[in-house]
C-alpha cells in the first residue's frame, strides 16, 4: 500500500515537472534547416527548446501537444544556427572623428556607444562575437549582456590588444610627445619575455577570454609601416605558453609574412587578415593547424574610404590603398591551397552590422557559401571551444536561431543581409513582423 501511495506521489511530482517544463516550450517550424556539420540543407524541421536549450530537433512539421506551448511559424523561411564573427571590435565605429575620439570619449561614452553596436550586431543574426581589441569596456560590456542587462551577442574578447612599444595597437602611437609617454602592461604594450607574461595574466586578472596580439604594423595605426614584425619568436612563445596556462588561445594580426610565421612558429591559433601570406606561410598554417580569418569586408571598406579627403590621417592613405585592395585574393589562394578559414570581418573598422557582406566576398574568391557558413558556425565555435554548444542547431545546444526569407541557395548569399528572425538562447530579439 505505502509502495503504491509513492508511486502515486511520484507521478504526480512527475506530471506537475512536465507542466511546468511544457510552460516554457517554444517549437519553431522551419521549412528548411541548415546543417552546420553536415554543411548542407536537411529540408522541413521542427526545433523544439526549453528555456535556452534545444531539446529536441524533428523532421518534419510538429505539431504541439501541449496548450501552453509557444509556436514560431517559419514555415517559409530558410533556418540556421546563430553566426559567429571571430573578428570585430564593439567598443567602436569608423568616422572622420575616430582619431580624436580616445581625447574625447570617456569610457563612459564608450559603453552607452557599444551598447548600440551590440545590439545592432545581434539584430544582423550574429549571436556570439569575438572582440579583439578595445579599452576594456568590451569586458564589462560582455558581463552586462550575460546578465541580460544590455542587448548584444555573446563576447568572447581579449580586452585590449597587445602590441609593442610604437607598435599598432600601442594607444599613444601618433600622439605628440607631450601626451606619447612610456605605456606598458596595463596599457597592453610588452617588450621581453617577462613584460609579455606579465600582460597576459594582467588580461586574465582584467576578466579577458582570450589573447590578441599585433605580430605585424598595421593599416590604421598612425605609423609608416603596415606589415613589419613587430614581436620577436620569443615574446610570442612567451605570450602562448602563458597564455595556455589560463585556457585562453591567441589571436595575431598580421599584414607581413614574416610577422605571420613568427606567429605561427611562437604558437598563436588564429592569423587575423594574413595578406602578404606567402605558399610557404600557407603550408606553415596547415601543418600547425592555425586558422586564417581573412577579413575581406575590411580591407574593401578602407580602401574605398582612403579615397575620401580627410578621412583617415595622411600616413594610413596608402596603407589602406595599398593593403585593403589585396585581402580577398590572399584569401582565394590561402582557401584554394587548403587553409583552415574561420569567418571574421573586422566590423568596426566598417559599420556595424554589415557583417554578413563578407560572405558575398568569400563566395566571389571561390568558397561556396555552405562552406563560409561553416566557418561561421561549427568552425568558429570550435575555435572558442564552445563547439558543444554553439554553431549548431542540435539536442543540447543553446537556442541560438536565425532566419532568412524563403530558400537559401549557393547563388543567394545576399540573403543573409536581411536576417528576419533572430533568437539567442532561447530568447526572441527580432522575428517577422506577421509573427
Amino acid at each position: 500500500m505505502n509502495k503504491l501511495i509513492d508511486m502515486r506521489i511520484l507521478t504526480t511530482l512527475f506530471l506537475l515537472a512536465s507542466i511546468s517544463t511544457f510552460a516554457q516550450t517554444t517549437l519553431i517550424q522551419c521549412g528548411n534547416l541548415f546543417d552546420a556539420e553536415e554543411g548542407k540543407m536537411k529540408g522541413t524541421h521542427t526545433i523544439i527548446i526549453n528555456k535556452d536549450t534545444i531539446t529536441v530537433v524533428e523532421k518534419g512539421i510538429v505539431t504541439p501537444r501541449m496548450k501552453d506551448a509557444t509556436i514560431i511559424d517559419l514555415k517559409e523561411y530558410t533556418v540556421l544556427p546563430g553566426l559567429i564573427d571571430l573578428h570585430v571590435h564593439i567598443e567602436s565605429e569608423t568616422n572622420p572623428n575616430k582619431y580624436l575620439e580616445p581625447f574625447q570619449l570617456t569610457d563612459a561614452d564608450v559603453a552607452f556607444n557599444s551598447q548600440v553596436f551590440a545590439k545592432t550586431t545581434l539584430m544582423a543574426g550574429f549571436t556570439t562575437v569575438r572582440d579583439v581589441g578595445g579599452r576594456g569596456v568590451n569586458i564589462a560590456l560582455g558581463d552586462a549582456i550575460d546578465k541580460g542587462k544590455v542587448v548584444g551577442p555573446r563576447i568572447f574578447t581579449s580586452g585590449k590588444a597587445l602590441a609593442t612599444t610604437g607598435g599598432h595597437a600601442d594607444p599613444t602611437s601618433g600622439n605628440n610627445y607631450q601626451y606619447m609617454g612610456d605605456p606598458k602592461v596595463k596599457e597592453g604594450v610588452v617588450n621581453g619575455v617577462a613584460s609579455a607574461k606579465k600582460a597576459v595574466r594582467q588580461r586574465y586578472k582584467n576578466g579577458a577570454d582570450l589573447i590578441k596580439i599585433t605580430a605585424t604594423g598595421g593599416v590604421l595605426s598612425v605609423a609608416k609601416n603596415s606589415s613589419n614584425p613587430q614581436f620577436s619568436i620569443d615574446e610570442i612563445k612567451a605570450i602562448t605558453s602563458t597564455a595556455k596556462d589560463y585556457g585562453f588561445h591567441v589571436a595575431a594580426h598580421a599584414h607581413g609574412d614574416e610577422g605571420m610565421q613568427r606567429a605561427i612558429l611562437g604558437g598563436v591559433k588564429t592569423i587575423e587578415h594574413g595578406t602578404l601570406m606567402s605558399e610557404e606561410t600557407m603550408e606553415m598554417m596547415k601543418e600547425n593547424d592555425v586558422y586564417l580569418v581573412p577579413t575581406i569586408i575590411a580591407g574593401k571598406y578602407v580602401s574605398k574610404m582612403a579615397k575620401v579627403p580627410d578621412y583617415y590621417p595622411e600616413v594610413v592613405v596608402p596603407k589602406a590603398l595599398s593593403i585593403g585592395p589585396k585581402i580577398q585574393s590572399t584569401f582565394g589562394k590561402a582557401y584554394e591551397n587548403g587553409v583552415p578559414i574561420a569567418f571574421g570581418t573586422d566590423a568596426g573598422v566598417f559599420p556595424h552590422g554589415e557583417n554578413a557582406k563578407e560572405f558575398q566576398y568569400m563566395t566571389e574568391a571561390g568558397m561556396s557559401l555552405f562552406e563560409a557558413l561553416r566557418s561561421a558556425t561549427i568552425t568558429n565555435a570550435e575555435i572558442l571551444k564552445m563547439d558543444g554548444k554553439l554553431g549548431q542547431i542540435k539536442k543540447g545546444f543553446f537556442a541560438d536561431i536565425i532566419a532568412v526569407k524563403g530558400k537559401l541557395e549557393e547563388s543567394s548569399a545576399d540573403k543573409l543581409t536581411n536576417i528576419k528572425f533572430v533568437m539567442k538562447s532561447g530568447k526572441i530579439h527580432k522575428q517577422p513582423k506577421e509573427q
